[in-house]
């Protein structure tokens, strides 16, 4: 059962967690981003990060987690004690049963470990998505039936049911809704569940999404108070300039985002300005507005003033840096401000 406080939060009162999008660096291979990822949670668990979440897409040449589960095996059996999950599986894409099959299992290879995290988008494009599903008579629309089934899939044995996941059947996996819109945030609130929002890239609704969460929830077997994930980007470096420079990376990956030209994760460079217009930095900006870049001081400040804006119960960090040193090391700067 998840606990939280009713007293104001602050930054330091917080858990800290980390969304991995399993980054294809240009030049290199999907193999290597594996490797880095593990490392990264290692480090991550050795840092006192909570959570160590991955995130379902497909058909994009610079992102690898399109295997989703198999990943989040890969870096549980790699750690010892960080919760490893889905930010998210995107439930369109699948059969609830199957779902609670793989997490079934994951659970049994990895007591108390294992987060459930569900997305209602299919998490690619619309032909991509008749290419997983081989038909789109599923809807997104179905959403909150399929939840509902694959909770009825963890529920305790029932000797009487004719379809069981096994394993699956009576596993307290933690189901998660994600939402970037107050969709999602309204269903979790009804059913009683913890929600985690994408403010990494859907800033402009966290507000509206949090506020519904919190007037609307019901208590749950689940939990009993409301609980939200902020999940936002955040690129830090021993110095703010050193954090610029590293933040062209991120800034590269969201202009091809809005272009329609994703490509493998680009080297950082010394200015955007030979690659942007005025516009596309506009829309870029919009689209991180929650991206905290900088030096410990200089984050810091940022972090504490979103956290007394938002009260969120837990903040999940997406970090897009090309070199994984540099990375590492923004990790290790988020970790040290939170904690000390």
């Amino acid at each position: 059962m998840i606990k939280m406080s009713s007293n104001t939060k602050k930054l330091s009162d917080i858990p800290f967690s980390v969304l991995d999008l399993v980054p294809i660096l240009a030049g290199k291979t999907p193999a290597d981003s594996f490797k880095t990822s593990l490392d990264l949670a290692r480090h991550a668990e050795d840092w006192g990060f909570k959570r160590y979440w991955l995130a379902e897409h497909h058909n994009m040449p610079g992102i690898a987690s399109s295997a989703t589960v198999v990943l989040i095996g890969h870096i549980a059996g790699g750690t010892k004690s960080i919760k490893v999950g889905s930010g998210g599986i995107m439930l369109p894409n699948h059969a609830p049963l199957v779902v609670a099959e793989q997490f079934g299992t994951l659970e049994s290879l990895h007591p108390g470990r294992i987060d459930l995290g569900l997305g209602r988008a299919p998490g690619t494009d619309q032909l991509t998505a008749m290419a997983l599903r081989r038909d789109l008579r599923g809807s997104v629309d179905d959403f909150p039936q399929n939840v509902q089934e694959l909770q009825h899939y963890f529920a305790p044995e029932d000797p009487a049911a004719r379809v069981r996941a096994i394993p699956g059947q009576g596993l307290e996996v933690p189901i998660w809704l994600l939402g970037s819109s107050t969709y999602s945030a309204q269903l979790a609130a009804m059913l009683g569940l913890p929600f985690a929002f994408a403010s990494h890239f859907a800033p402009a609704a966290l507000q509206a999404a949090l506020k519904v969460y919190r007037d609307t929830f019901q208590p749950s077997d689940h939990l009993k108070e409301p609980y939200a994930i902020a999940c936002i980007n955040a690129v830090a470096a021993d110095t703010d300039a050193e954090a610029e420079r590293l933040a062209t990376t991120l800034y590269q990956a969201f202009l091809g985002v809005i272009r329609g030209t994703p490509n493998p994760q680009q080297p950082p460079v010394e200015s955007m300005e030979d690659f942007w217009d005025a516009s596309e930095r506009y829309a870029v900006q919009q689209m991180l507005r929650y991206t905290f870049i900088g030096s410990s001081a200089t984050v810091k400040e940022e972090l504490e003033a979103f956290v007394a804006d938002t009260q969120v119960n837990e903040l999940m960090f997406a970090s897009h840096i090309y070199d994984h040193k540099a990375r590492l090391r923004s990790y290790e700067i988020l970790a040290e401000i939170i904690t000390k």
